[in-house]
């Protein structure tokens, strides 16, 4: 029996014993403090930014990275994400969001 890696379907995947994260040649590591998402039928695109503000009427997001995922992929995230938001919480107190004079979904919001 060879020590090769064989390809492996999706289900065999799911359960192995090791799972190895590769970093890529071109990896980096970037700060966003905004996340745009838009969603159709066959996907999520998550588009990372810094926002800053130019002045008192205008708001910038140097817009870095997009990422498409299927929409299990950003349901698997959400589930992670909530799972940390709540293990952080549970650690270091309720997070919270403060935009004083803005409304959900305008676009000066820090995540849309």
């Amino acid at each position: 029996m060879s020590n090769k890696p064989s390809e492996a379907s999706a289900l065999d995947r799911s359960k192995a014993e090791k799972v190895r994260v590769v970093q890529m040649e071109n990896y980096s590591e970037q700060y966003a403090n905004s996340v745009q998402v838009n969603v159709n039928i066959w996907d999520f695109f998550l588009q990372f930014g810094r926002l800053k503000l130019s002045s008192t009427k205008e708001v910038i997001i140097d817009v870095f990275q997009g990422v498409y995922m299927s929409p299990q992929q950003a349901k698997a995230l959400h589930l992670v994400l909530s799972q940390n938001i709540a293990q952080y919480e549970s650690t270091f107190g309720e997070i919270k969001i403060d935009n004083p004079g803005r409304q959900t979904g305008d676009r000066a919001d820090l995540v849309q």
